[in-house]
């Protein structure tokens, strides 16, 4: 970790949501989709339906991705972490502003590589996934197929977190308050994301829309003050971001 240039960090988080409000809304060709998928997977006491808005949005087959957000440190007189976001209902559009930026970035530093929470089994293989159904091309940045582990470009606070032991998942919420990291204080939590989205009328969902991207830049900042934690250095204060629209 102190060999990282935090100048070469893309900090990275993303939020997704069902393609669907409800179950019922699929055609009957997905709804048949979702029986096999998670018919042996499903609580006894709850129904396919009852399911679907429970664990669709993490599924990047049955789900599109609704924001993501990339931070980068920039040091002039002081540290300074600036945060850009990538968001709406229109995930082709999405992804693609998303990889022209990061085409842009890697031409300017090839040695940029992504840095986050549970990335390399998440965020990462998500948004790859979602690139492959839009129709669009991998770029070689997110190609990490036959790939050794060390070989990729990733830095993952999960997996640092846990020195080799692979017993137990520790939340972004949970590392952050055990390395003394001060929490945001957020109207929403990541389960209420998906149904968040899907509510209200048009006009509230621009605005909860709004709200769900807030909360993923504030896990970037978590995320970023982590890694400098790990590094034994000071955290950035809330006049140290720049929301960069």
């Amino acid at each position: 970790m102190q060999h990282i240039r935090l100048e070469d960090l893309i900090v990275i988080d993303i939020e997704t949501a069902s393609t669907h409000a409800v179950y019922d809304d699929l055609d009957e060709e997905w709804k048949n989709l979702w029986k096999e998928k998670v018919m042996r997977t499903v609580p006894e006491n709850i129904s396919i339906g009852e399911y679907y808005p429970l664990r669709a949005g993490v599924m990047a087959e049955f789900s599109k991705i609704i924001c993501i957000s990339i931070g980068y440190f920039n040091k002039v007189e002081s540290l300074h972490l600036r945060i850009k976001s990538f968001y709406g209902n229109d995930e082709k559009k999405l992804l693609t502003d998303f990889l022209t930026t990061i085409n842009k970035i890697q031409a300017m530093d090839n040695r940029y590589f992504f840095a986050g929470h549970n990335i390399k089994e998440f965020d990462i293989p998500f948004i790859c996934r979602r690139i492959f159904i839009n129709g669009l091309q991998l770029p070689s940045f997110l190609d990490f197929q036959n790939k050794k582990p060390w070989e990729t470009n990733m830095l993952d606070t999960f997996q640092y977190w846990r020195f080799g032991d692979f017993k137990n998942y520790t939340s972004l919420k949970l590392l952050a308050a055990a390395m003394g990291i001060p929490s945001p204080k957020d109207d929403i939590d990541g389960s209420m994301v998906g149904e968040l989205y899907w509510s209200g009328n048009e006009e509230e969902r621009k605005i909860n829309l709004k709200r769900i991207v807030t909360y993923c830049q504030k896990d970037v900042i978590t995320t970023a003050n982590i890694i400098l934690r790990f590094k034994n250095m000071p955290v950035i204060v809330p006049q140290g971001v720049d929301i960069i629209d």
